[in-house]
């Protein structure tokens, strides 16, 4: 490895790696809420602005001009020259997000016959129309009668009373998936109608009849044995479903209606997720719910709650990260280590503490009844969906925090947290997002599940990210079993090229920075194999500039390896946190990165970054938070110059 003194070779001195942190440090800072939260916004693609201009459409109400004049500008923005809508910045083609856009387009006035709008239109047709679409766009167009709801698959709403050993059962899927689908099923048990029937339709973009659409493609991960299977029993679904008794779906609808209104979350909505959100929004009007009726006003009210209205555009997220958002600046501000940066971080935690989920039992107790509730949610509140991924990340700040001399005692906050994280390990020793041994892997073969996201199994970055919760709180896979069967799990899942893959971060450059991370602080072998092999991979990753980037191909069933892009300053921020916990913080790769952040740093401190750099679900739905760019290489930048002066030490600690 050739090792490099930073100020030779055009590389920035240390003083310029200075600056860059004092600059990211005061802007980070001055994005902090006066009650110490940050939270930064959470893009998507077209198809979440589009989605909420059609419900006020099919709700029938009262139009906000100002507002759809703004969101039409968003969709026309990130169009693509060649007419559809990718679902990641300068992406590919995506069929259903494109039906969706111009449907939202036209909903709101745009001509037909406009060129952005004919464009369009003809790269729908091109790509085999909007009869194959998958099933959450063609339940849209059902509920439009777009097509009949033939052309969805049967979902009977008595699914709500299936006994939990039954092969499919609500328990058995994610937490997404089960909030987006009880409410589904009360809708397609009601089909219910558009406030004004007919106004608006999109026959244009069908090339088979849309009254003729019957069959639905399959989702390219689906097994054609399994889809077969799944087929016959839709099939006689439709033939049984209109003998099922009365009473028995009344029960059933009673049930999704209590699952709903239980986890309605206030304001901030079920699940704290557009999908969920909106579906039960509409499911109350399908009961019949007036709209001044609280659940029903509440549900509704989350939704605007996820608008970002700009002066000239506007569009909506798919939810809200303030408890990541905080947590990980956090870890920045503390890696930066001045005063100013501690009395923010401060505020920071004080503002996380209380939002510990301590007294609800979510839906992961299903899988483990004998666990202590003691997580953190991703957004403002969602007390029945804790995740692994941010407690341990909150954690961490906190014991960083602590033994940095902050004079906050989180002691207590942290071993609530550290048991729930051990009670929620699944049996094969890793951690999941938010459920343990969510692993019913032929579930993603029935029709809902065309998208392959319908289970939440343990991965990578979260099951790197518990370890290295456990390793910075001084647990050794020596002392602690819990700890030793994740340090197993996570080199497991190393890939034979030496990178692991990234669930929620796009993507093996994400997993091998979480893994990394987690063996460093574990202060694992760095001349093993499975570090020295990362390595690298990572070596070999790097761009010509200095910087990393992936592109989301990457996530595609025919994995051939990494798909190098144009270089982002979160990815490279990754890539650099990843060596350097690899002990290669006197490389020339990491110089040559870190030469790359501090060069191409913006003057208000952070980072310009268009490119969606996270993950919903594989190569279906990505997100571009716009505080990665802001966090992640500042943090990035702090470590190499802690590193480089060896204060403070950073050993066993676990990001």
């Amino acid at each position: 490895m050739n090792r490099v003194d930073p100020t030779l070779a055009g590389l920035q001195s240390l003083e310029a790696v200075d600056r860059a942190v004092d600059r990211a440090g005061q802007a980070m800072r001055a994005c902090q809420m006066s009650d110490g939260h940050w939270r930064f916004e959470l893009e998507a693609d077209a198809t979440i602005p589009a989605e909420y201009v059609l419900l006020r459409h099919f709700r029938g109400e009262t139009r906000d001009l100002d507002l759809e004049r703004k969101i039409a500008a968003y969709l026309r923005r990130v169009q693509s020259e060649g007419g559809g809508w990718p679902l990641v910045h300068d992406g590919a083609f995506d069929l259903s997000a494109s039906v969706k856009a111009y449907f939202a387009l036209k909903t709101i006035g745009d001509d037909p016959e406009a060129a952005h709008m004919a464009r369009a239109r003809a790269a729908i047709l091109e790509h085999g129309g909007a009869a194959k679409t998958n099933v959450f766009t063609r339940f849209l167009l059902a509920l439009f009668e777009q097509v009949p709801w033939r052309a969805v698959p049967s979902m009977p709403v008595e699914i709500a009373l299936l006994p939990r050993w039954f092969p499919f059962h609500l328990d058995k899927i994610s937490y997404w998936a089960r909030t987006v689908l009880t409410p589904l099923l009360v809708l397609q048990a009601l089909k219910p109608r558009p406030a004004v029937p007919g106004a608006i339709g999109v026959a244009e973009l069908f090339v088979t009849p849309p009254e003729q659409v019957s069959e639905w493609p399959a989702g390219a991960h689906q097994h054609w044995a399994w889809v077969k299977v799944f087929g016959e029993i839709d099939r006689a679904l439709r033939i049984a479903e209109p003998q099922f008794p009365p009473a028995t779906r009344k029960r059933a609808m009673d049930a999704a209606v209590a699952f709903v209104s239980e986890r309605l979350n206030g304001e901030d909505g079920l699940g704290a997720i557009f999908p969920a959100m909106a579906n039960a929004v509409l499911m109350f009007d399908a009961l019949g719910y007036d709209k001044d009726e609280p659940r029903l006003a509440q549900a509704r009210a989350a939704l605007d709650k996820l608008l970002v209205i700009g002066e000239d555009e506007a569009y909506c997220q798919p939810c809200l990260s303030p408890v990541w958002d905080t947590a990980l600046a956090a870890h920045a501000l503390l890696e930066a280590g001045d005063a100013p940066s501690f009395a923010a971080v401060a505020k920071g935690l004080q503002w996380l503490e209380p939002l510990q989920v301590l007294d609800v039992k979510g839906d992961w107790a299903a899988s483990r009844p004998l666990a202590r509730p003691g997580g953190w949610a991703f957004q403002y509140a969602n007390p029945h969906y804790p995740d692994l991924d941010d407690t341990a990340v909150v954690v961490m700040a906190m014991d960083r925090f602590m033994r940095s001399g902050g004079g906050k005692d989180y002691a207590q906050s942290m071993a609530r947290a550290r048991l729930w994280v051990e009670g929620l390990q699944s049996k094969g020793g890793g951690w999941a997002a938010f459920d343990a041994d969510n692993t019913h892997h032929y579930l993603n073969n029935i029709p809902f599940a065309d998208h392959g996201a319908l289970l939440d199994p343990p991965s990578a970055d979260v099951t790197a990210r518990c370890v290295s919760m456990f390793a910075q709180l001084g647990e050794t896979p020596e002392r602690t079993v819990t700890l030793k069967r994740g340090v197993d799990a996570l080199l497991d899942f190393q890939e034979a090229d030496g990178s692991w893959f990234g669930r929620w971060g796009m993507n093996y450059i994400y997993g091998t920075w979480s893994a990394l991370s987690a063996l460093g602080a574990l202060e694992f072998d760095l001349r093993s194999a499975p570090v020295r092999r990362a390595v690298a991979w990572l070596l070999a990753a790097q761009n010509d500039d200095g910087g990393w980037g992936e592109r989301a191909e990457s996530y595609r069933l025919d994995y051939r390896g990494f798909e190098r892009a144009s270089s982002t300053a979160s990815q490279t921020a990754w890539a650099l946190l990843a060596l350097m916990a690899a002990g290669e913080s006197d490389s020339l790769a990491v110089s040559r990165g870190i030469d790359h952040l501090v060069t191409t740093q913006g003057e208000d401190g952070f980072w310009d970054e268009p490119f969606h750099t996270a993950t919903g679900f594989p190569r279906v739905f990505y997100l571009r938070y716009h505080g990665y760019p802001k966090i992640f290489p500042f943090w990035a930048l702090a470590r190499f110059r802690n590193l480089r002066r060896s204060t403070p030490p950073i050993s066993r600690l676990g990001m």
